[in-house]
């Protein structure tokens, strides 16, 4: 199994509210919290923390809030030494034939440390916001044709395609890069899959209960095998893990007790407007929640839905000791789960509580399935 962290690029702080997706940052309560500016110091702290405990790989955000994952990314890169970064970006905000010389331009400069993150986009203002007016469905079919000639101009010969949305003659790199970037993507529509299907190496899943993300595994493996193909699955979770289960579960609390139930309704309203089918499936995990302890939003055991209560995207943590946690990941492991997207609050001392206790348990001894 290999574990990834998350680069807080739209800033970070002790509490759910300000900053990133869901609210515009500076809203409710989070104003009295210590906010921290996603500036290149702390973003190289995490980064070099995140290397230092072993993890894989850290994923950057992308969209208004967040400063740009190419450029952080590339910055980092000589901060750190070994760590690959995740980069997201949004298809149809740039040629792909760019795209693959970018990418190729930075497998190089790094040294091979390129993972690429395809965001299509579920947003439709966000979406306008760059000047794309594009339906939901064109967006994924864009994203089908785009996927197709970056992959042809890596290909080492001149790539030619006419489509719907690109035409392109001879499409190429001016050297392949090595290794070729793998692909992740995540979406949960019935566009979705038949582009994860014929394109990417990892389909990512949003934190669902297990019995749900089996499901959509048995989907996609489905549609990949029409194709010819294997993928790997991956899952993006947060995580608050303690010595203790009660440790972790006061933590919750607390991150909860944070949330002014006025940005609670805010987060609905912005949220519901959404178009993206994985949104929906977050909200829909705390659906009916009108108050209450952290336990009540326990979805699965050590499951909390609370993160997604005011923030969009992945909407759910593992909560528990570093046994549970284990425990729970070893459980989406079972169902075919081999990359797990981290994150926390902080992400900086998140990461310590999870590198430390948790991540050697699997450094030691390989999940058996």
């Amino acid at each position: 199994m290999k574990f990834h962290w998350f680069l807080p690029t739209a800033g970070d702080s002790r509490v759910l509210t300000g900053g990133g997706h869901g609210l515009a940052r500076g809203h409710g309560r989070s104003e009295a919290a210590a906010f921290r500016a996603p500036d290149i110091e702390y973003l190289a702290q995490v980064a070099r923390s995140a290397e230092q405990l072993g993890f894989e790989a850290v994923l950057t955000p992308t969209g208004t809030w967040c400063e740009d994952a190419w450029l952080v990314t590339a910055a980092l890169t000589r901060e750190t030494e070994r760590l690959r970064f995740l980069v997201a970006f949004r298809p149809g905000f740039m040629s792909p034939t760019l795209a693959a010389q970018m990418a190729a331009t930075y497998q190089r400069l790094s040294r091979g440390r390129l993972l690429l993150n395809v965001v299509t986009g579920g947003e439709t203002v966000e979406q306008a916001r760059f000047g794309d007016h594009l339906s939901k469905d064109e967006r994924y079919e864009r994203t089908d044709e785009f996927l197709s000639i970056v992959r042809g101009a890596w290909s080492g010969t001149p790539y030619d395609f006419d489509g719907t949305h690109y035409r392109v003659d001879g499409a190429m790199v001016s050297e392949t890069p090595d290794p070729v970037p793998e692909i992740y993507f995540g979406g949960s529509s019935p566009a979705a899959g038949p582009v994860a299907a014929r394109h990417v190496d990892v389909y990512l899943t949003w934190g669902e209960p297990p019995e749900q993300v089996a499901r959509k595994i048995e989907w996609i493996r489905g549609l990949a095998e029409e194709q010819g193909r294997k993928l790997r699955f991956g899952i993006r979770l947060h995580v608050i893990t303690r010595d203790t289960e009660r440790d972790a579960w006061a933590e919750a609390e607390r991150l909860l007790a944070a949330i002014d139930p006025a940005d609670i309704i805010s987060a609905r309203k912005l949220l519901g407007r959404s178009e993206s089918v994985g949104q929906k499936r977050m909200l829909e995990l705390h659906e009916g929640f009108a108050g209450g302890t952290a336990r009540d939003l326990e979805i699965h055991p050590n499951l909390w839905a609370g993160v997604g209560l005011v923030r969009g995207g992945a909407g759910t943590a593992l909560v528990g000791s570093h046994s549970q946690v284990a425990e729970r990941i070893e459980e989406y492991a079972s169902l075919g789960i081999e990359e797990f997207v981290l994150s926390g609050y902080p992400h900086l001392e998140e990461s310590y509580w999870f590198g430390e206790n948790v991540l050697p348990r699997f450094a030691a001894a390989p999940v058996s399935r």
